[in-house]
């Protein structure tokens, strides 16, 4: 057995998936600032395989909800965040190949580059066997999440629940300010904040979009709107 090979058994016992070409999931893991190849080109099929197996596995345990409903599901679990967590469930980061400038600034831990390597991961797999082999890896991956998934809660995107909560209770919209824009075009983060104003609530959200930075705030204020609330029922018993 290669030292290759030996390096990268944890991980494929974690994807439970074993490579018969190594350099392919090398590859998936090769982040551009260390040379070529490397996994720009890959994520691009990782990301088809992504978007339509978790469609389908909506598709299937969701039979009642629409197709707007259905995306926003999706949405929510093929973005840079649920991406970036299963990462590190796989721990991921310790294999990546990251050039110098990214290990000193700890690339190993940035979201955005988990993500596309997880996406170039499906893709990977795909090539050293077939479009099965990847969807398979995929689902056990995504099983978890989509069985955990209450379409009630879940069905809206978080800034609309967010709006809905608060228009029920008579309160102001929230403010969503840009706290912080970064990166080149082809690789932005963003850091959003949420004020929900008399409420005194403040999140903040972070991600590759504007978009998804401010879901990720609103998702945060939701929690805290909630404890608010059950907090204030207490107080009056």
């Amino acid at each position: 057995m290669s030292q290759q090979d030996n390096r990268f058994r944890r991980l494929s016992t974690a994807l439970d998936y074993f490579f018969e070409k190594p350099d392919l999931l090398k590859q998936a893991l090769t982040h551009r600032s260390f040379g070529t190849p490397n996994n720009e080109r890959f994520e691009f099929i990782g990301d088809s395989i992504l978007n339509y197996t978790v469609a389908r596995m909506l598709f299937d345990q969701f039979p009642k909800l629409s197709e707007g409903e259905l995306s926003r599901l999706r949405a929510n679990l093929v973005n840079q965040n649920t991406l970036a967590e299963i990462a590190q469930e796989l721990k991921l980061g310790d294999y990546l190949y990251l050039g110098e400038g990214e290990l000193k600034s700890g690339g190993f831990n940035r979201p955005s580059i988990l993500a596309d390597a997880v996406e170039a991961t499906f893709a990977a797999i795909s090539f050293d066997r077939d479009f099965q082999a990847a969807e398979q890896v995929v689902r056990r991956l995504y099983l978890g999440r989509i069985t955990a998934i209450d379409p009630t809660r879940h069905a809206k995107d978080a800034k609309t629940r967010l709006q809905e909560a608060l228009q029920a209770r008579r309160l102001a919209l929230p403010r969503y300010t840009i706290l912080a824009q970064n990166g080149e075009a082809h690789e932005q983060s963003f850091r959003v904040q949420c004020d929900l104003g008399e409420l005194a609530i403040i999140t903040t959200g972070e991600g590759s979009s504007r978009r998804g930075a401010e879901q990720q705030a609103a998702e945060a204020a939701l929690l805290l709107l909630e404890q608010h609330f059950a907090a204030g029922k207490k107080n009056t018993l």
